[in-house]
């Protein structure tokens, strides 16, 4: 996975033909919810029913990040939005969309065009209050 933070608070993900290593990609997320702004994940990529595999040890490291971040993440990531215009997807995508919410602890949302994903953010941009965190809580971890 790449993201493109160039249209921040709008971060897109996308697939490169390269994976980039995952130190990579953890400091990019890390360097996100260090600005402390709501941002959203956006995806042309669609929604893979097959899903893609990650290895035992890049889950494992996913998860222990997630849960380091978890009040960082409820509190900047507004929810992550596929663009995907099969709707026999979007409505398979449904259920794993209530299972990605709780473990990542944000909305996964479907568009059917770009314009309508983009929509779909600017929407969960405006519904954003800033967080109410204690000192220290929502800063990123540092990675062995």
């Amino acid at each position: 996975m790449q993201l493109d933070l160039s249209t921040f608070p709008l971060v897109w993900m996308r697939r490169e033909a390269a994976p980039v290593q995952p130190d990579i990609l953890f400091a990019q997320f890390d360097a996100l919810l260090a600005r402390r702004q709501a941002f959203v994940i956006l995806s042309e990529e669609g929604f893979d029913e097959e899903g893609h595999e990650h290895p035992q040890e890049e889950r494992k490291r996913a998860s222990l990040w997630m849960k380091q971040n978890k009040a960082a993440i409820r509190a900047y990531i507004q929810g992550m939005v596929l663009v995907e215009p099969s709707a026999a997807k979007r409505l398979a995508g449904k259920a794993f969309a209530v299972m990605f919410g709780k473990f990542w602890g944000y909305p996964l949302h479907f568009g059917t065009s770009r314009d309508d994903a983009l929509d779909i953010a600017q929407h969960l941009l405006r519904a954003w209050l800033p967080p109410q965190l204690p000192p220290g809580d929502g800063s990123t971890a540092a990675h062995q």
